[in-house]
């Protein structure tokens, strides 16, 4: 039988917020009945079906939602977790973001979002706030780092349980879920070898960047492998900036110095997707075809690689994967703490964990072309 709840209210309780009162009364059951029920309690299993059905009928009918406020008192949990980004406008953040999202869901924790913009001062005041807020956790999306984040020690000094995605930090309870960029730089360079490129052009990232160096590692591995030598005029690095979307523009302009060098190139490999896409922009503005002049390799997997026109060859970082890793980590710590009966009990050993890469083959990757770019032939115009 549906149960049909008309709560007598009238004047100004008809606009006040229903409670578990409210429900009680409205479902003939008792407050501390509803409170089982309503709050998932262990206890409430001991009551029939119907009893729980009913209950359930009449908070969805009165639109009842729990007062997370006191609840946290209760419980003394605030069932909030920090997720500090240095650039949400970074299309690198989307997939990570989706993955901690997923994973914090089912878990009934808030992320409380906290865009730092790459500034030192912001990066602290948002740390002030998530400690004075009482997190259960951080997670802190490194995606274009400068400022120094030596702050996350006040994290492991109150015992707050961190992940760092994106970047590498020495910590003994703030984890780090990172892609292995030495490998993703081997596949990219050996992906262009054996398309049969030799003359490999390189737009390598800003010097400050930890994944820069570690990606070049990776393709003077590769090359050294296949006995080509990377010659030092087809290298080019990026300027610093605190802004992620420079990336675009910094790959066009990498672009244009490398032609202006006039030293032929058949292949190119970009720091990122953004820098490829620069990359692209400058060669379509040369008169140079990808791929059938050039071949471009770019990194991330960002949603916008696939959209580019050739879409873009890249090497994928499993972002929303990564997401979730460090997600569930966290949830983990968050479970030992509560576990031993303090948010500041000792956590889990923290762990380095090294994302494996995957070369993503799209349109802008071919054979070696008979001319490279760099030849008057190809920039004739």
């Amino acid at each position: 039988m549906k149960l049909s709840v008309r709560p007598k209210l009238s004047g100004n309780n008809a606009q006040r917020r229903p409670t578990l009162a409210t429900v009680a009364e409205a479902s003939g059951f008792s407050v501390s009945a509803v409170s089982l029920v309503l709050n998932d309690r262990p206890l409430a299993r001991s009551l029939s079906a119907d009893t729980r059905k009913r209950i359930q009928q009449a908070a969805a009918a009165l639109n009842y939602r729990p007062d997370a406020a006191a609840r946290s008192l209760r419980s003394r949990r605030s069932q909030l977790v920090g997720v500090m980004v240095f650039d949400i406008a970074d299309p690198y953040c989307t997939l990570i973001l989706q993955g901690i999202q997923a994973t914090l869901q089912p878990a009934g924790l808030l992320p409380i979002i906290m865009d730092v913009h790459n500034q030192s001062d912001q990066f602290e005041r948002f740390l002030g706030l998530a400690v004075e807020r009482q997190v259960e956790g951080l997670i802190v999306v490194a995606n274009w780092l400068f400022v120094e984040i030596d702050t996350l020690r006040r994290f492991e000094r109150n015992g707050i349980p961190a992940a760092l995605v994106g970047r590498e930090f020495p910590s003994s309870v703030i984890s780090s879920v990172l892609i292995d960029n030495e490998e993703g730089g081997r596949l990219a360079m050996e992906h262009l070898l054996e398309l049969g490129h030799r003359n490999v052009a390189v737009i390598r990232g800003p010097r400050q960047l930890q994944d820069s160096d570690r990606r070049w590692r990776g393709m003077q591995i590769a090359a050294r492998a296949a006995g080509v030598r990377l010659d030092p005029q087809l290298v080019v690095q990026m300027p610093e900036s605190a802004d992620p979307l420079q990336g675009h523009v910094a790959g066009a302009d990498a672009t244009r110095e490398l032609l202006r060098r006039g030293k032929p190139f058949t292949g190119l490999l970009a720091f990122d997707d953004l820098t490829a896409s620069g990359a692209l922009r400058a060669l379509y503005e040369a008169g140079c075809r990808v791929p059938e002049d050039i071949s471009i390799v770019g990194f991330d997997d960002i949603p916008q690689a696939m959209l580019n026109t050739p879409s873009l060859t890249t090497v994928s970082q499993h972002l929303r994967q990564m997401g979730e890793v460090a997600t569930e980590h966290l949830l983990g710590l968050i479970a030992a703490a509560q576990d031993n009966g303090s948010s500041a009990a000792k956590p889990a050993k923290a762990f380095i964990r090294l994302h494996p890469p995957a070369l993503v083959r799209r349109e802008s990757t071919g054979p070696v072309p008979k001319i490279a770019v760099g030849t008057p032939k190809v920039l004739r115009g």
